[in-house]
């Protein structure tokens, strides 16, 4: 039997490299997808099952990208991942309307670029994932580009459950809460200096949205994803995994 594939997009990032480890612990071989090559030389040194691709999902030249390599491999791609982060916009007091748009189009519009690309590829089985967040569901006015953007995503996630049951294909969306990573660091002492507060009283606040006082992890995120390889995961079809340590509150 062919082996099959992975692509994860994103792949140099905190949660976007977690889902490449896991993914690649249960024995499937990953093409990561970032823009930086030199970051992915990188990755893909350290393990010869991991295959590079620079392009930016963000740019509608891409897909085309994308596409060449796996035409270039010719396997089934067992799974897709759209793990591509959004850059910081600002509150609601300060974010610029064009900045959503452009979220969107990044964030969304890559789904689908990435989706179009592996399509002659993806077989019965095969799982699409994206990579959402916690205020998709749970607005907040100090993060609307990840509100909107996710909401959104969460929107296209279930159309694309629609147009690929027939074949057997099911779409995910996995919604982390706020991750332990060093950009949520970086995030949080922007606005602690905004605020004058300490770094530490903002990071407080985000792990006090949990009533275990925690925040999600890039393993916890990489183990989510993973765990949609199983054949019993084909039950969640256009569903959202909500990986937010109980942040949620709305039932």
């Amino acid at each position: 039997m062919t082996e099959p594939l992975a692509v994860v997009v994103g792949a140099t990032g905190a949660l976007g490299g977690a889902i490449v480890r896991r993914l690649r612990s249960r024995g499937l071989p990953v093409l990561a997808v970032a823009r930086s090559g030199e970051a992915l030389a990188a990755l893909s040194a350290d393990d010869e099952g991991v295959g590079a691709c620079a392009a930016d999902i963000g740019d509608d030249g891409a897909g085309a990208v994308i596409a060449e390599a796996l035409r270039t491999r010719d396997l089934p791609v067992r799974m897709v991942v759209q793990a591509a982060g959004l850059p910081a916009l600002g509150g609601l007091d300060a974010v610029e309307p064009a900045a959503l748009g452009a979220a969107v189009a990044l964030k969304v519009g890559g789904l689908l670029r990435l989706v179009r690309a592996a399509d002659p590829w993806l077989t019965d089985g095969s799982r699409i994932v994206a990579l959402g967040g916690h205020y998709g569901a749970e607005p907040s006015p100090h993060v609307p580009g990840a509100g909107v953007t996710n909401a959104a995503l969460a929107n296209l996630v279930r159309q694309l459950a629609d147009a690929y049951g027939a074949r057997g294909i099911t779409a995910h969306l996995v919604a982390p809460g706020p991750a332990d990573t060093d950009r949520l660091r970086r995030l949080s002492a922007s606005q602690a200096a905004a605020r004058g507060v300490d770094v530490e009283d903002v990071l407080a606040e985000r792990r006090a949205e949990s009533p275990l006082g925690a925040m999600v992890t890039p393993e916890q995120v990489g183990w989510a994803v993973a765990t949609l390889l199983d054949p019993e995961a084909s039950a969640l079809t256009g569903s959202t995994l909500a990986l937010d340590m109980g942040a949620r509150r709305g039932i």
